[in-house]
């Protein structure tokens, strides 16, 4: 089992208490009007799923409901750290790891 910290409550907890949203740092098409049925299925489900370190969001939908991101490994399941949506992104830059 997963243990997460939120970075909202403070506190680390079973991973149950949370709901996973999937890969972050996806960026909204700019003119969605503009998208065929093809480029709008490409961003709304295919995703990297690659092995390694991956940068996901999650929900503490059991407590604050507030939404955060964790960098995670893939296959062993190790978390590296947990962020605020407002400074993951710098967080992931300074890893080189953000698109």
């Amino acid at each position: 089992m997963l243990m997460l910290h939120c970075p909202h409550c403070d506190d680390t907890r079973e991973e149950q208490e949370f709901t996973c949203l999937g890969e972050a740092f996806i960026d909204r098409p700019t003119e969605p009007a503009a998208l065929s049925d093809e480029q709008w299925g490409e961003y709304l489900f295919m995703r990297t799923n690659h092995k390694g370190w991956t940068w996901e969001q999650w929900q503490h939908t059991s407590a604050c409901r507030r939404i955060f991101i964790v960098r995670r490994h893939t296959v062993s399941y190790a978390i590296s750290g947990s962020y605020t949506l407002a400074n993951a992104r710098a967080a992931a830059q300074a890893r080189g790891e953000s698109q």
